[in-house]
């Protein structure tokens, strides 16, 4: 199965896109999710102005910006739009009120930005991720039940689907009508101090190098040929040991995935 292999511009998210599309290219990647944060060369104030030329500039190395990862506010539609950016990568972050209650309230904006998605032509990805976020690939799922399917997108994540305790064999096939990026990076749970006299949970997510890691690359990626999709494949450039070049260790990963999915 072909696939358009991008990375997760996180890493870089300072260098401007001249520069950044020399280092994705250079690494063997022909696509890109783009940061437009405060913390980011393109922020989500100066995205108008910005991101069009920006894309372009990445394009211009050959690679495709697949999609931005920041907020549903209108300045940001009409960005990607205008740079031609397919999607705005969102989580379901979880507040003091509790699960029902974010939910109901993180709904409530998809639902305000479904006339963005229409006016705009620009899909929302929403991705699991643990902790305090929806974290299951079926939460994600039923938090976008109801709104429409080419407008509204799974970001399926084979590290949080481990973290969740979910098969790919069973959550992929479920997500797939909805799935608009998938996302590569791998994790293990490491042992840390126990704090003061607690009982057990003395453990935390450590990513690590693909194959390393809970989730299995070569059993998601043949699934997704099983189904018939070909749509990005994202490795996130998220490593908890910063003792190695995150660009060698992407290098190594990017091979390995590309090997699995011939």
């Amino acid at each position: 199965m072909t696939y358009l292999w991008s990375v997760f511009t996180k890493p870089w998210s300072a260098l401007p896109g001249d520069e950044l599309g020399k280092l994705v290219s250079g690494l063997g990647f022909s696509g890109a999710e783009v940061p437009v944060r405060d913390s980011a060369y393109v922020t989500p104030a100066d995205a108008g102005r910005l991101l069009p030329a920006f894309a372009a500039q990445l394009r211009a190395e050959g690679v495709e910006v697949i999609s931005v990862a920041s907020g549903l506010d209108e300045p940001v539609f009409a960005a990607c739009r205008a740079a031609d950016v397919p999607m705005i990568r969102v989580m379901a972050e979880l507040g003091p009120d509790g699960y029902t209650a974010s939910v109901r309230r993180f709904r409530k904006r998809l639902e305000a930005a479904a006339p963005l998605v229409k006016r705009y032509g620009v899909q929302v990805g929403v991705q699991p991720h643990h902790g305090r976020f929806v974290s299951s690939t079926l939460g994600v799922m039923d938090l976008l039940d109801g709104l429409p399917a080419e407008g509204f997108r799974v970001v399926w994540d084979a590290a949080h689907d481990a973290l969740a305790g979910d098969d790919p064999g069973v959550t992929l096939p479920l997500v797939v009508r909805r799935l608009g990026i998938v996302n590569l990076k791998n994790v293990i749970h490491v042992p840390v101090e126990p704090a003061g006299t607690s009982v057990g949970g003395h453990w935390k997510p450590w990513f690590v190098p693909g194959a390393e890691g809970l989730s299995n690359w070569s059993a998601i990626l043949g699934r997704l040929a099983d189904l018939g999709w070909a749509g990005p494949v994202c490795l996130s450039g998220q490593y908890s040991d910063p003792s190695v070049p995150v660009e060698e260790r992407l290098v190594t990963d990017l091979a390995a995935a590309r090997a699995a999915s011939a």
